[in-house]
């Protein structure tokens, strides 16, 4: 085995383009593992763990970046260095258009005086001081970056709501502005819908819904994670209710979030009720779920906000396909599984969606663990190592620090498929795959091959392993949403039509006995 190191001086790149070359790069041929990274103090503590940490490493500063290649020989790794470099290269070339560079957010302005969004994904050590420079430019901005405290953030909000602008973020991942779909987002129609998420994977799935159910998108606004947390007091969900609320085009409202602060949650839902214009909360996992109100109605899953929403444009239900849940399905599966197979072990990308999947499971089963569970006695003490049904959100920080995002990237995930079906206790592993801009070009398909080896261990120890799929798109995404369902029906996995039909199908199979 043979390690390649070679520091490039002063030469930037922001996080976004280092996932994609990243992730391609340890899609070479000859490389068991490549790191593409900015040399900051957070990723050379990544190279320490992964024991590939030097002196010459250790010396890079901030604003040199990082190419480490372990691979089968010196002759291979050096062939890979060029067709790494050349990854950059081809990312900056584009035949047919032309693509101006400026080293400032001030000279971009100045150059582009109509410009009003600014899209930030640079380390978090500078993600709030470029964020403050475009809102003082005057621009809107979406903060894709994460590791921005939260002192920088609240200054931020506080900045952009005394100007009038969106600061959506940080680590805001997901938002459709005038139909451009920014960072993660999927192909979905224009319509008089308006979303506001604290919440990436969330406000996908809720755009994903809606179109299926035939209705369309006005604005997309995230607002970043932690946006409803005590400290931010859900600054940007209130700015973008408002925004919305002037919008001519927005007719229905839904807000979706992660569990919020209770004192936010009442000053949102307060906000709310003065709108004028039908709003629909879907705060999961708050309990117990409030009861509708005149122009306010609440949701406990993404589904169901998506089909509330849709009925108050005046669409009737009974022209929808609501996909119920397929109750032969589930006796079949029950009465596949042997009596030691009890678990469920999630393995998501979307942290919503692993969220509503272990919602559904705690409503049935007391031993429900995460490594992002809201209740700290059932936070995973050790996320490489699950316990009784477990949900693991590998976009978390546990499993992102220095790495690319799973939807980018399944490294992290296939191994994860591959520990978990050596367990005899595990009946159902559920895994979502996502659809549309920034996502991997075939997500489905990049696991195949890992699925299928993952069948095949539990079939040589002479027992069933069920694999539950969700592919979140449409039909407008690329690629094909049909055909990656089909692919998931080649090979032996069960899918299912939504987020919230996964979690409720994963937990009955488990539920030997009893009703659905």
């Amino acid at each position: 085995m043979s390690v390649k190191i070679v520091i490039k001086p002063n030469t930037y790149f922001d996080s976004v383009s280092l996932m994609s070359v990243s992730t391609k790069a340890n899609q070479l041929d000859g490389v068991e593992q490549a790191f593409v990274a900015m040399a900051t103090e957070m990723n050379k503590g990544v190279l320490n763990n992964l024991g590939l940490m030097t002196p010459e490493l250790e010396a890079a500063r901030n604003g040199d970046l990082m190419i480490i290649i372990k691979g089968h020989s010196d002759e291979a790794n050096e062939e890979n260095l060029l067709a790494i470099e050349a990854l950059f290269t081809q990312k900056g070339s584009n035949s047919g258009s032309h693509e101006a560079s400026f080293a400032t957010l001030g000279s971009a302005k100045a150059h582009n005086p109509d410009s009003n969004l600014a899209v930030i994904a640079v380390n978090g050590l500078f993600a709030a001081r470029e964020a403050r420079l475009a809102l003082e430019n005057d621009l809107n901005v979406m903060l894709f970056s994460d590791n921005v405290s939260l002192a920088d953030e609240l200054a931020l909000k506080q900045l952009a709501h005394e100007k009038g602008l969106l600061m959506m973020g940080p680590d805001c991942g997901t938002a459709i502005i005038n139909g451009a779909a920014l960072c993660f987002g999927n192909a979905v129609r224009r319509g008089n819908i308006g979303i506001v998420g604290a919440s990436g994977t969330g406000s996908q799935e809720l755009s994903v819904r809606i179109h299926e159910f035939g209705g369309g998108i006005s604005q997309l606004i995230g607002t970043g994670g932690r946006d409803l947390s005590e400290q931010i007091g859900g600054l940007m969900m209130l700015d973008a209710i408002a925004m919305l609320e002037a919008d001519a085009q927005t007719e229905v409202i839904v807000l979706i979030s992660k569990p919020p602060a209770p004192a936010v949650a009442e000053k949102v839902l307060a906000r709310a009720r003065l709108c004028h214009k039908p709003v629909v909360v879907c705060f999961l996992g708050r309990q117990p779920q409030p009861e509708d109100e005149a122009g306010l109605q609440f949701a406990r899953a993404t589904k169901q906000a998506a089909l509330k929403a849709i009925l108050l444009t005046g669409v009737k239900e009974s022209s929808l396909d609501l996909h119920p849940l397929n109750l032969p399905l589930i006796e079949e599966v029950r009465a596949r599984l042997t009596p030691q197979q009890k678990y469920i072990r999630g393995l998501f990308c979307g942290g919503t969606l692993c969220d509503e999947a272990m919602f559904a499971a705690m409503e049935k089963h007391p031993e429900v663990y995460s490594n992002i569970h809201p209740d700290p006695a059932f936070r995973l003490q050790d996320v490489n190592q699950s316990q009784g049904h477990t949900f693991l959100d590998f976009g978390d920080d546990d499993f992102t620090n220095g790495k690319p995002h799973p939807m980018i990237d399944p490294t992290n995930r296939i191994s994860r498929l591959i520990q978990e079906a050596r367990d005899p206790e595990v009946a159902v592993i559920v895994m979502d795959f996502v659809l549309g801009f920034g996502s991997h070009t075939d997500p489905v398909g990049v696991m195949i091959e890992a699925i299928r080896e993952a069948k095949a261990i539990a079939a040589a120890d002479q027992r069933p392993l069920e694999i539950l799929g969700y592919v979140l798109g449409t039909d407008l995404d690329t690629p094909s949403l049909h055909q990656q369902c089909q692919l998931l029906t080649d090979a032996g996995v069960i899918w299912a039509s939504s987020s919230t039909n996964t979690g409720l199908l994963a937990r009955e199979f488990v539920c030997k006995g009893e009703n659905a």
